[in-house]
């Protein structure tokens, strides 16, 4: 667990400049920088691995961003998003399931079913400490909140970035010439491919129906050169989905965002979720929304 201060708030991340929005000229008597060191674990008493980002101002909510399969907390662009976040003003808690990165666990446990359940330990900690739940999920984390936030009503506000839809599928072209139990999710082998997890997969089959349940507030992001989570699962569910809604197409990005693929694509992210976010997550606070290109030298 590590805890970001809001006066300590990189902007860089691995060298990667993102556009940052900072709050100006709100009334400083409403001022607040909410903490949260609490220890987190989920229903089998494994330990979860977060970093908690804060932020300076008055807004009741924290935003809890959970990875994709084979991930952690740590991937570039879901710590660029929790800087963006809260340079906005916006607190940013992002997390790691449990049997992935620092987080306790056997990764050969880890599969939607009990993400969701992982997911739920978390918000019960930062609901808990009095506040307030916008979640953001990336690909299998987007399947994850879509199923959370069909059933929690905690979750006020969600965000699907590249969400997976069509468990069963993604499981047949990914891992479909893997043997389960003895082979390796694209060849990672701290990430074995377990029968639990494809049984989890098909089990499931799509979130699509769940669309409809889904009552809240829905930003859906996605590149158009994704080729792990294809473009089109996002426009098939966007349609099913209840309104508020937002599509938004980041053109020639990838499935994690990445600059090598296209140097805009994180920013855009990164500033379409903060730019979506802002007005609803601080309600009746008037603000001056300021552009600042932060120059940084990269990170050693």
């Amino acid at each position: 667990m590590t805890s970001i201060g809001a006066g300590d708030n990189p902007i860089l991340t691995g060298g990667i400049p993102v556009t940052g929005k900072r709050l100006a000229n709100f009334e400083e008597s409403g001022v607040q920088t909410p903490s949260m060191d609490a220890e987190i674990r989920n229903a089998q008493g494994e330990k979860l691995d977060y970093s908690f980002h804060a932020a300076d101002s008055n807004s009741p909510f924290t935003v809890i961003i959970g990875h994709g399969v084979t991930a952690n907390k740590d991937r570039e662009f879901v710590e660029a998003l929790a800087n963006g976040l809260a340079l906005a003003g916006i607190p940013a808690l992002r997390f790691s399931f449990s049997g992935n990165g620092n987080s306790e666990g056997s990764f050969e446990d880890s599969c939607i079913t009990k993400e969701v359940e992982d997911l739920g330990a978390v918000i019960d900690a930062v609901h808990g400490a009095g506040r307030r739940i916008v979640y953001v999920g990336h690909s299998m984390g987007g399947a994850v909140g879509v199923k959370r936030a069909a059933m929690d009503d905690r979750i006020e506000l969600l965000v699907s970035l590249a969400g997976m839809v069509h468990t069963k599928k993604f499981a047949e072209v990914e891992f479909g010439e893997e043997t389960p139990e003895s082979g390796f999710m694209w060849g990672k082998e701290d990430c074995p491919l377990s029968q639990n997890f494809v049984d989890d997969m098909n089990s499931i089959g799509t979130v699509m129906g769940l669309a409809g349940s889904v009552k809240v507030p829905w930003l859906l992001v996605h590149g158009t050169v994704d080729d792990v989570v294809p473009i089109e699962e996002s426009r098939e569910i966007f349609e099913l989905a209840n309104e508020p809604k937002e599509l938004f197409v980041i053109e020639n990005c990838d499935h994690v965002f990445d600059p090598e693929t296209d140097a805009d694509a994180l920013p855009a992210m990164v500033a379409k979720v903060s730019d979506w976010l802002m007005p609803q997550v601080m309600p009746g606070l008037e603000v001056n929304v300021v552009e600042e290109d932060i120059d940084t030298p990269p990170a050693d």
